[in-house]
């Protein structure tokens, strides 16, 4: 079992600028609910190609990051034959290991696995994401005096392991979901952009 992946993630959460997480602290408020989205620009998991395809989720995570417990939803785009819903749900479930099976680690439960239209969009460093009804945010990244987005590298936690992470902020968030106890409507909060490559 094997997977080649490539794109960029989306992430927005309520911590303030620069979320603790990343640096192995706890967040700001005691508890973080967040909302991830990994596009897929092109990737291939046991020979079925998912190029083109974003897999999304609504996060409560407990406490400190790296304590895992995390509750999560998980959207597949709607898109997907059923074929490559199931091998995206494998990968993002730890099945195929690799990096992303390190991270699914710290998840205690899945609340739920369906299927969203979901938007992915980065045009000139903004990034907006929309999953149905659950998640939609708009951020961009902080920009060093060079133009060149801020990057944080080295750090504890991170959802992107050994890729640099675009430190940003989010203009507007919203996330709902009822299976999760989530209802937030924030703006100004903490956002990360970044680009990985992912093989198992």
């Amino acid at each position: 079992m094997s997977y080649q992946l490539m794109g960029s993630i989306l992430e927005v959460c309520e911590c303030k600028v620069l979320c603790p997480c990343w640096i192995g602290e706890d967040p700001d408020n005691g508890i973080c609910r967040s909302a991830l989205a990994y596009h897929y620009d092109k990737g291939t998991i046991d020979g079925i190609d998912v190029s083109g395809l974003t897999i999304a989720f609504a996060a409560f995570i407990p406490g400190n990051v790296l304590q895992g417990g995390w509750r999560v939803a998980m959207f597949v785009d709607e898109r997907a034959s059923d074929a490559q819903f199931d091998a995206l749900v494998s990968v993002h479930s730890g099945e195929r290991g690799g990096p992303l099976a390190d991270l699914v680690k710290l998840i205690g439960e899945v609340v739920s696995v369906e299927r969203a239209p979901i938007e992915y969009t980065v045009v000139d460093g903004k990034g907006r994401m929309k999953v149905g009804d659950a998640i939609e945010a708009e951020l961009e990244p902080y920009r060093g005096p060079t133009g060149e987005p801020t990057k944080l590298v080295e750090s504890i936690f991170s959802t992107i392991p050994g890729s640099p992470a675009f430190v940003g902020k989010a203009n507007s968030f919203r996330l709902r979901h009822e299976k999760l106890n989530l209802d937030l409507a924030l703006s100004g909060h903490n956002a990360i952009q970044g680009s990985f490559s992912f093989a198992s």
